[in-house]
């Protein structure tokens, strides 16, 4: 298959270039490249709006394998800047898939190579850190030549650093919208698979759009909350003035510090003694809207096999993530208190307030994809909510 594909570059800034073969649309892209050790859910990671400027490696090798369905997608569109895989199947075969990746990948216009080392490019970035890159999809009969490899490498050093990234702005929905839909399931009443919708509603909800999952609204809705979703830059005046039971804080790209607008709305939510929620970069805003610091990770974390452990319990969650930023533990006011961390590296993955209802987790507990062992956390959500009415 590879024989008839057309060529591709892959240009790190530090000068590295791994040629394979176009397997997405044409042209280039530019982003930071980061590696995730899922073994499923390509779709998902594709469509997740926290890789808004990121080059996606995966380094399961096989990837395509299951096709590409119209249910998997976590927001309306490919999210991540381009995809690096080591071999993309000839076949794909699922009950659920309507097309190929690849077919999918050139419908999105998204920039994908094939066919390259992903376990050197791995190991680089593991030992070196992520690092800004570019992938250049080659038109069919152009070749390789030394000039085309050195401008791969300059488009590479051209992408922004991300941090500084101000991103939530670039992902959230322009206006505020309901959401009632529930989760997938395999056999719903009716027999047939899919999502089911929320008929009563026992509690409200407001969502702030950083960048959310979809299936993290879902999981919301499945708990009884009606879901207000609203833009990155809405006001505390205007949330509270909605009157919710709780505030979501979502997931979302970039880096946080920038976000002041979404800081400040936190900080008087939280305030105000509105039970509250963070997860990922919405976890880091509570953290930054408490008093304490987040720094850029070396390499951050991205898959769905991570261990973190439940300080309050012992309990130890297999976890899903997706971030590149951390909050910094030994910058926690009195007010704040870790409540998970990393057994990769012993990062912080949690947090609560002391004075008032509100926790953050670093991951994504919807695990979409991922294991659902932190599903538990949308539980005590809703019992935060529940005391507070």
């Amino acid at each position: 298959m590879f024989s008839v594909l057309p060529s591709a570059l892959l240009a790190l800034a530090d000068g590295t270039v791994f040629e394979g073969v176009a397997i997405g649309a044409d042209g280039h892209t530019v982003g930071e490249v980061v590696f995730n050790t899922a073994l499923t859910g390509y779709q998902e990671i594709l469509t997740d709006p926290s890789y808004c400027q990121q080059i996606v490696t995966l380094t399961y090798p096989h990837i395509g394998n299951v096709g590409v369905n119209d249910e998997d997608v976590e927001s309306g569109a490919v999210q991540a800047a381009g995809l690096i895989i080591k071999d993309l199947p000839i076949l794909h075969s699922n009950f659920r898939a309507t097309r190929s990746l690849g077919d999918y990948l050139r419908e999105q216009g998204v920039v994908a190579i094939a066919g390259i080392d992903t376990r050197a490019l791995t190991r680089r970035l593991r030992e070196h850190g992520a690092q800004n890159g570019a992938i250049v999809a080659l038109s069919a009969g152009q070749t390789v030549t030394a000039a085309l490899r050195q401008e791969a490498v300059a488009l590479a050093r051209s992408a922004p650093s991300m941090a500084g990234l101000d991103l939530a702005q670039t992902v959230t929905t322009p206006k505020a919208y309901e959401w009632t839909q529930t989760e997938w399931r395999l056999r719903r009443d009716d027999v047939r698979p899919g999502y089911g919708e929320l008929s009563q509603p026992r509690r409200h909800v407001v969502a702030y759009d950083f960048g959310v999952k979809r299936n993290i609204l879902r999981m919301l809705a499945e708990r009884g909350c009606r879901v207000t979703v609203v833009p990155a830059r809405t006001s505390a005046a205007e949330v509270l003035a909605l009157q919710p039971d709780g505030v979501f804080l979502s997931n979302g790209p970039g880096d946080p510090q920038p976000c002041d607008y979404a800081i400040a709305a936190a900080a008087e939510i939280v305030g105000r003694g509105v039970p509250t929620f963070g997860i990922c970069l919405g976890h880091q805003i509570l953290a930054l809207a408490s008093g304490a610091r987040t720094f850029k990770m070396k390499c951050g974390h991205h898959g769905a096999n991570h261990p973190v452990k439940d300080l309050d319990t012992g309990r130890v969650s297999i976890t899903s993530q997706n971030h590149g930023f951390a909050v910094d533990a030994q910058s926690l006011p009195p007010n704040l208190r870790a409540t998970h961390v990393s057994l990769f590296d012993g990062t912080l993955q949690g947090i609560a307030r002391t004075d008032r209802p509100a926790f953050g987790f670093q991951g994504h507990p919807e695990a979409s994809p991922g294991p659902h062992d932190v599903a538990y956390l949308f539980d005590r959500f809703v019992a935060l909510m529940d005391q507070a009415r």
